[in-house]
This record gives C-alpha cells, sequence and structure tokens, in this order.
C-alpha cells in the first residue's frame, strides 16, 4: 500500500523529564499524518464538516517502539484501509530519522451527521472522495 508522508520535528514542549517525547504525543502525530493524508482528498476533518458529517475516532490502537527525542527530525507514514463497514480506517507508523520504527498506530472513524446520529451508509460525498483515496493508497 503506498504512504503518504508527512515530515514532523519533536518539539521541546513535547518531551518529558526523560527527555524523550510524551507517549500522549504520538496520538496528535496520527492525527497530523491523518489530517494530511485525508485533506488531499477532501477528508480532513474541517472538510468533513463542510459537508455536514462528523468522523469521531471509535477505535485506536498504538504500539510504542522507540522513543523520539527532542528537535528529531520524524516520518509519519500514513495509509488508509478498506473496511466493510461505514467507516474510515488509518494506519500510521511513526518514523526516526534513521528510518527506525518508532510507533505503530490505527484509527478507525465513524460517520455521524452533526446531530450525532451514526451514518450507517457513507453518504455519496463522503464516499466518492473515500474511494480516490482508497485508490490512490492501492496504488491504482
Amino acid at each position: 500500500m503506498r504512504e503518504h508522508e508527512t515530515p514532523l520535528t519533536v518539539r521541546f514542549n513535547e518531551v518529558d523529564s526523560y527527555g524523550v517525547a510524551w507517549h500522549g504525543h504520538y496520538v496528535a502525530w496520527l492525527e497530523v499524518g491523518r489530517n494530511d493524508l485525508a485533506g488531499r482528498f477532501g477528508l480532513d476533518a474541517a472538510q468533513i464538516g463542510e459537508l455536514g458529517y462528523l468522523a469521531p475516532v471509535v477505535d485506536l490502537e498504538l504500539s510504542y517502539r522507540r522513543p523520539a527525542r527532542f528537535n528529531e527530525e520524524l516520518r509519519i507514514m500514513t495509509t488508509a484501509r478498506r473496511t466493510e463497514t461505514a467507516t474510515i480506517e488509518f494506519a500510521t507508523r511513526i518514523l526516526g530519522a534513521d528510518g527506525t520504527l518508532c510507533a505503530r498506530g490505527r484509527t478507525v472513524h465513524a460517520l455521524t451527521d452533526r446531530d450525532g446520529v451514526l451514518q450507517y451508509r457513507l453518504p455519496p460525498a463522503v464516499g466518492e472522495r473515500l474511494e480516490r483515496l482508497l485508490a490512490w493508497t492501492e496504488g491504482a
């Protein structure tokens, strides 16, 4: 699968007293990569909102492999996966400057209208954009 690369530098405020990036920031970095990729296809949080929908995270997995450190250049590698339900799934690898895996994550997003009503089918505008994103990740 094709991955979208988002460069990111670990900032001083993201480092904890151990001198490494605090674990909670990795979740935010997943979001940075996800919105960067999704935005290219009209599916970032603001763009989905403009269509009248929300895409809250309903499942999150994150595995830590190696700590990131202050001022380290990271590469957030994000792709999307097909699902059998009306959800959007992203998979992410956070790589250090030397290419080693710092963390691996996955998020699943349900789709609701602005009132929080769960959508059991993707609305056409969202489905078309998602299909373009998935075609890109699959190299089609």
